[in-house]
């Protein structure tokens, strides 16, 4: 269980990067040079890579980490405007942060360092 709690959060917020991430393929369309292409992929990268730190946080300290996720997920609550009445966006954006963010904190306290679990947690 140790090994499922400490690996089931931090592959959930890869994938998730990946997802954020994909959204940003549409930055090369439309009319414009490269440097107003550039501005768009990396502004539409930007909540990507706010999780991506998120992530590495985590895999140093979990419950930070994890706090951090759920406090993300708020952030896209808010700015994308998903508690207006759009539960698949709610859905998609926001549960799995906050389930990694739970999955995180859990598996701090369920981690002990004997059972092999591969973290790297300051006591």
């Amino acid at each position: 269980m140790s090994t499922f709690l400490t690996w089931f959060p931090r592959i959930l917020s890869m994938v998730y990067v990946l997802f954020v991430a994909s959204f940003a393929l549409d930055s090369f369309a439309g009319a414009g040079g490269f440097w107003r292409h550039l501005g768009i992929l990396v502004l539409h990268l930007t909540p990507a890579f706010a999780v991506a730190i998120c992530l590495w946080v985590a895999w140093r300290w979990r419950i930070l980490g994890g706090l951090l996720h759920m406090v993300l997920s708020m952030i896209f609550t808010v700015f994308f405007w998903l508690v207006a009445g759009h539960a698949q966006s709610f859905l998609m954006i926001s549960l799995p942060l906050v389930v990694a963010g739970l999955f995180f904190i859990l598996s701090k306290w369920n981690y002990r360092p004997d059972d092999g679990g591969h973290a790297v947690d300051s006591h």
